[in-house]
């Protein structure tokens, strides 16, 4: 099909929504979008919305939404989540209730085990996943910094029965710069816990110990958190069957080391006092360190210390 065959909608306009709605304009695709905030939308209506730093560009959108139930009214052939993992089970029960027609599902949201969220809800042949290499924080309500990009992102069908249209994704996303490559469904689970891993070596220590990234690599303290994090992961996923690549933890070093003087998102999360998804990151270490009989005691403090934080602060209750 052609680009403008395809309406593109999608919920939630962090850095991850924007940034995608962003390229997918200007890539000539009809655009719906919505978000929680309203300030947001306004400021989207009236000035669109822009990518700075590491990526620069700008655009608009015609079709923006109040709420999720609105959106759906558009006639949309793709339906992108982009909202945060502890959103999703009320994402989904919305879409289910006000959704008139089959539509492909993508999550664009890095985490073990997300997609399970949507399965039993949606066809598994309509979803897809995707791995995001990209990272930025709202420098305004519409102005998204991107902090990196280390290419390509990753897409895949859940089944592999949609490879086509996951290949057109990763063909209309790179044409604008934003390279993305389509693999399959075994390769995207890989994918996925490789890149989980990643946000879990840095993104509770700089929460808690409110260090940006850059610091913490560089603090021989912290570093040896870091390279004990990476240990007990690569551990939990060679026995679920998870194939890295190989040299994994020194590639992963090599990697986090270039990491900018900034704080992931999870540690902005905690700052502020909002949910994290620590569960989704760290936690599912230790659920899978668990079932598989390996110790993970740094992933599990590091879970339970961020959640403490989090109960105390009154966002989420007692585990």
């Amino acid at each position: 099909m052609e680009n403008n065959m395809y309406t593109i909608g999608i919920i939630g306009l962090g850095p991850i929504g924007q940034t995608l709605a962003v390229h997918f304009k200007l890539a000539g695709c009809e655009v719906a979008v919505t978000d929680l905030d309203r300030e947001k939308l306004n400021l989207i209506r009236k000035e669109g919305m822009e990518l700075v730093s590491k990526i620069e560009k700008k655009s608009f959108v015609k079709y923006v939404y109040y709420s999720v139930e609105e959106m759906l009214e558009h006639d949309m052939d793709i339906l992108i989540s982009a909202v945060k993992d502890y959103h999703v089970d009320k994402i989904v029960k919305i879409i289910e209730e006000n959704l008139k027609k089959k539509v492909f599902l993508l999550s664009a949201q890095n985490g073990i085990d997300i997609g399970k969220k949507y399965q039993g809800h949606f066809p598994e042949s309509f979803i897809l996943r995707m791995v995001i290499n990209f990272a930025g924080n709202l420098q305004a309500p519409n102005v998204t910094g991107i902090n990196f990009f280390n290419p390509p992102n990753y897409i895949g069908s859940m089944d592999d029965s949609q490879e086509e249209l996951a290949r057109w994704i990763a063909t209309t996303l790179t044409s604008v710069d934003l390279a993305t490559e389509q693999v399959n469904s075994f390769s995207i689970n890989d994918k996925i816990w490789e890149k989980t891993i990643l946000n879990a070596a840095l993104s509770p220590l700089c929460a808690i110990s409110r260090l940006t990234m850059k610091e913490a690599m560089n603090n021989k303290d912290t570093l040896e958190i870091i390279e004990q994090i990476l240990y007990e992961a690569v551990q939990v996923s060679a026995a679920e069957a998870i194939k890295l690549p190989d040299n994994f933890i020194k590639l992963a070093i090599r990697y986090l080391s270039s990491a900018g003087n900034h704080m992931p998102s999870l540690a902005i999360d905690l700052i502020n006092q909002r949910e994290t998804e620590i569960d989704y990151m760290n936690g599912k270490i230790v659920d899978y360190g668990r079932k598989h009989y390996v110790k993970t005691p740094i992933n599990l403090v590091l879970t339970n210390l961020v959640n403490a934080i989090s109960c105390k602060n009154g966002v989420i209750g007692p585990k």
